[in-house]
């Protein structure tokens, strides 16, 4: 079930409400990497889908970086890999959770690339999300 309710993007208390604490905090987790790993590159869009999708955050300059799909209880990320990310998946296979590459080896590889849906519903999964979108776009250097 999404946020289906085509008047406004939800906010932060909607969104909180619709995916529970627990799954919020995570939210907030990735939100904050993103913005940590990549200062000023992106800005955050709500994207509406239409009564079946629903709404969902996208992260995107040029092309797309990932999307947040806020579901009941819980919510979901996508990352678009293309032929290059994968390639560079493979070399790091051996750090991402069975989970993952489980989910990674059964996704479709569409014309425009590989689409990864991850359940993001434990802290354990954000290592592998941070790595995902590092072989998207390399994080910038702290200094």
């Amino acid at each position: 079930m999404r946020l289906t309710e085509p008047c406004a993007p939800p906010t932060p208390e909607e969104i909180k409400s619709w995916i529970g604490g627990d799954a919020f905090d995570l939210w907030f987790c990735v939100t904050e990497m993103i913005e940590r790993n990549y200062p000023g590159i992106f800005v955050p869009e709500w994207l509406y889908g239409g009564k079946k999708h629903g709404w969902s955050l996208r992260y995107k300059k040029g092309k797309s970086f990932c999307t947040l799909i806020p579901e009941k209880n819980r919510f979901a990320l996508v990352i678009v890999l293309g032929a290059k990310e994968r390639a560079q998946v493979e070399t790091i296979r051996e750090k991402l959770s069975d989970r993952t590459l489980k989910e990674y080896d059964k996704a479709t590889t569409y014309h425009d690339g590989k689409w990864l849906l991850i359940d993001v519903d434990g802290s354990g999964i954000l290592a592998d999300v941070e790595l995902l979108l590092s072989v998207k776009r390399k994080p910038k250097s702290a200094t």
